[in-house]
């Protein structure tokens, strides 16, 4: 592993369970352990899994105009976040290409962001610039993010923090674990019920082992990656970039409706104008004929004709088939339409199907 990767605060841990580590965002990270991808797969479908997502952007935003000055660079309705609630929301550029996926969470007098590891760094510059002077964010680097994942997950989580247990989908809090402070959130990436924990970094791996004894099972990258295109969620920098529209990507309900009113959000232009007439190109489901998995990158075509192209893809171990996701022309998005994958030169039937390939078992 190359010495300038940074290390989340897990990393002795990963190495006592065998973890296979490889970089990911500047991080070195568990991409499997010993018993491999489909087994912690289906451990988070069946039972529950904990993932190390600490490489994650962390930071608190607080002060007057914080809420509204993010609102400059997202279409969410932050002001209308309810305190205990927590929202997936969109970073925009000004020509309406997503800079960064995140979630907002109200913490009461402050906001609680969590941003993906790649694009911290510039989305909280980014933020910084939008603030007044009565507004600060504040960045926390020492803290990790264990996610807890799956049916079993909110047993063990009560098990330990009672108070956990009453809580929904996207609820938040602030409690103790373990005697350390922490932000727990009924959140996850894996379409399955669970919680996202951030913590001081030297409480981490106490509470991590406490959790694994419970009965979660470790699990790495290469789960998490299965887990959250089963369940059709988008990867940044895979299936969302700075070019990539909220329309484009069938993610418009982020945009609240009162910023559908006022329009006063970065980008806000073209964003109308593909919800008026529709986008050049529509993320979809699509799941090939056979068992070879058809990975980013392979064209999508229609009639013979290039109409699109797989951004991500993968052999889904709960469906027992690959499945993949991409953008297609509006000719090509509907479900149910005849596709063909071109596989390196081999034509590969598929079809356009709806998402997600699982349905979300969240506690609502």
């Amino acid at each position: 592993m190359a010495e300038s990767l940074l290390s989340t605060p897990l990393a002795d841990l990963h190495a006592a369970l065998g973890a296979r580590m490889v970089p990911f965002a500047g991080y070195a990270m568990p991409v499997q352990y010993p018993r491999g991808i489909i087994a912690e797969h289906r451990a988070c479908r069946e039972k529950a899994a904990l993932f190390d997502v600490s490489h994650m952007g962390q930071a608190l935003l607080e002060g007057e105009g914080a809420a509204a000055a993010l609102e400059r660079l997202c279409p969410a309705d932050v002001l209308g976040l309810k305190p205990g609630r927590q929202r997936y929301a969109l970073l925009l550029n000004s020509e309406g290409g997503i800079e960064d996926d995140l979630m907002v969470a109200n913490l009461g007098a402050r906001l609680f962001l969590v941003v993906n590891a790649s694009r911290k760094a510039l989305d909280f510059a980014a933020i910084g610039e939008v603030l007044p002077a009565g507004a600060r964010l504040s960045p926390l680097p020492d803290r990790a993010l264990l996610a807890l994942q799956g049916p079993d997950a909110g047993r063990i989580l009560a098990g330990i923090a009672p108070d956990t247990a009453a809580m929904r989908f996207l609820d938040v809090i602030e409690t103790v674990l373990d005697g350390a402070p922490a932000i727990v959130a009924r959140s996850g990436y894996t379409g399955e019920d669970g919680f996202e924990i951030s913590l001081p970094a030297e409480a981490a791996e106490p509470l991590a082992r406490r959790l694994l004894a419970a009965g979660a099972e470790a699990a790495g990258l290469g789960a998490r990656d299965s887990l959250r295109l089963e369940a059709g969620l988008c990867l940044y920098g895979s299936d969302l970039d700075s070019t990539t529209s909220p329309v484009e990507a069938g993610l418009a309900w982020t945009i609240g409706k009162r910023r559908r009113v006022a329009w006063d959000f970065a980008g806000a232009a073209r964003v109308r104008e593909e919800l008026a007439k529709g986008p050049r190109r529509r993320r979809v489901g699509i799941l090939p004929e056979g068992r070879q998995p058809a990975r980013a990158g392979t064209p999508v075509l229609k009639d013979g004709a290039p109409v699109g192209t797989i951004t991500s893809g993968t052999f889904g171990p709960s469906l027992d088939a690959p499945c993949a996701m991409g953008y297609v022309a509006p000719e090509a998005a509907e479900d149910g339409t005849a596709v063909t994958l071109d596989l390196r030169g081999r034509p590969v039937p598929a079809r356009v199907t709806p998402l997600p390939f699982i349905p979300h078992r969240v506690l609502r």
